[in-house]
């Protein structure tokens, strides 16, 4: 896993996985929402991983993921569209 260090050497608070290789339920992940929303970065909790795609959840700071789990693609960053992450 690998954080996101700040031009400051300010440390990102998660450490996220970049790997889809070694993507496992509870890895913490930064995804992409397709559309007008592309260029912001969230965080996301993986609750399932499957070969070509997976399922998460917004990380909300806690263990317990939040109800809504969307479909994301299995890339370095997963890309989930706005209509998933908008329901």
């Amino acid at each position: 896993m690998m954080d996101m260090s700040g031009a400051d050497g300010e440390k990102c608070p998660f450490d996220l996985n970049f790997d889809p290789q070694t993507f496992k339920p509870g890895d913490l992940v930064s995804y992409r929402v397709a559309g007008s929303m592309m260029d912001m970065p969230f965080v996301g909790v993986l609750v399932e991983v499957h070969d070509d795609h997976v399922m998460l959840a917004h990380y909300n700071g806690t263990d317990t993921p939040d109800s809504d789990i969307m479909r994301g693609s299995r890339t370095d960053r997963p890309v989930v569209s706005e209509t998933e992450a908008m329901k």
